[in-house]
Order: C-alpha cells, then sequence, then structure tokens
C-alpha cells in the first residue's frame, strides 16, 4: 500500500495484519480521487476532510498529500489509531490533521459541536457492520458537518447498498471496481 499522488507520492504505508482492517485498495483509492478532482490536479488544495473509520488512514493521507489543509481521522480501535499516527509519522506530517479515537457517529457530533465545516466525508466500515452505514450516513445528513457544496463517500462492498438517499444527502454516482464500489452522495 502506497500514497498514489502528490507531495507524498510513492510513499509506502503500514497496514495491520490479523486486525479487522481491509485498507482502500490503491486502484479504488486513485479512483475516487480521479473523481473527486476531475482533471483538475489542485482541485483537493485547502479543503477539508473526515477520514470516518480510518483504519490505516490511507484516504485522509492522501488528500494531505493532494493538498487538504485539515484531516480528521475517526478510529475506533486503539490499535488502528495508532497506526495512523505512525503513518503520518513516517511521512512526516507534523500538522494538519487531529485523530479522534472514537466511532464514527461521536466522531461526527463532537466535530460539529466545534462548528467545523468539511468539504469531503468519507467512511469505510468494515464490510460486516452494514448498520454503520446507515448510522453514519444518517448523522452525517442530520449534521451540518458537511458544507452544502460538500461531497460525502462511502466504499462498501458492491453486492450491497448502503442506501440511496439519507434526507438530504442523496447518491448521484455508483462506481463499481472488483468486488468494492463507491458511493457518492451530495445535498439535494
Amino acid at each position: 500500500m502506497r500514497v498514489i499522488a502528490g507531495k507524498y507520492r510513492s510513499r509506502p504505508l503500514q497496514a495491520l495484519r490479523g486486525m479487522d482492517l481491509r485498507p482502500t485498495a490503491d486502484r479504488l483509492r486513485e479512483a475516487l480521487f480521479n473523481v473527486l478532482t476531475a482533471g483538475n490536479p489542485n482541485a483537493l488544495e485547502g479543503t477539508v476532510w473526515l477520514d470516518l473509520f480510518a483504519g490505516t488512514g490511507a484516504v485522509g493521507i492522501e488528500a494531505l498529500s493532494r493538498g487538504a489543509a485539515k484531516v480528521y481521522f475517526a478510529e475506533a480501535s486503539p490499535r488502528a489509531a495508532e497506526l495512523v499516527r505512525q503513518n503520518l509519522r513516517k511521512l512526516g506530517v507534523e500538522s494538519g490533521f487531529q485523530i479522534l479515537q472514537q466511532d464514527a457517529v461521536r466522531a461526527v457530533r463532537a466535530l460539529e459541536t466545534q462548528g467545523l465545516c468539511a468539504d469531503f466525508g468519507f467512511l469505510d466500515p468494515p464490510y460486516r457492520l452494514s448498520a454503520a452505514y446507515e448510522a453514519t450516513l444518517g448523522a452525517l445528513a442530520k449534521s451540518a458537518l458537511i458544507k452544502p457544496s460538500g461531497v460525502v463517500v462511502a466504499e462498501h462492498e458492491r453486492r450491497f447498498d448502503p442506501g440511496e438517499e439519507f434526507d438530504p444527502l442523496r447518491r448521484y454516482r455508483r462506481l463499481e471496481q472488483g468486488d468494492a464500489a463507491l458511493s457518492f452522495y451530495r445535498r439535494s
């Protein structure tokens, strides 16, 4: 696993063996960022991100590498949260991030009380936790955490549908790659 593009391009990222971590594959991460940047390599400059169920932190680190101003990593597992810290340390990232060692829904609530407004939210719960999609997407939809022009992306199994709508979030695109898929949501 490596950083795809930007400041930390081609730098390796660590993963933990034997844990319930399924890092977003390099090809799927590349597809995600190709969709979000739509050919403009500077599209993510100065943006704010939520990396929920952060795992290794690969998606948030990719965002930082491509110019994001701040990434909030939410990860309930102490071992995985420490892995995110290690990956950031190995890359020499000293600022522009915050790690919240708590579940995604609690992190959404905590960040909202701080008055944060994010441009992008990414969630990638363990596939077996299908209820986590509804809970997290529902919490994001009810909060003011994502800017009106913001995008929320859920990674999921290809054969699983996290849902078309979480009023006012509506899916506007679904991208499939291998056994995985990405659902893109924005406010209607």
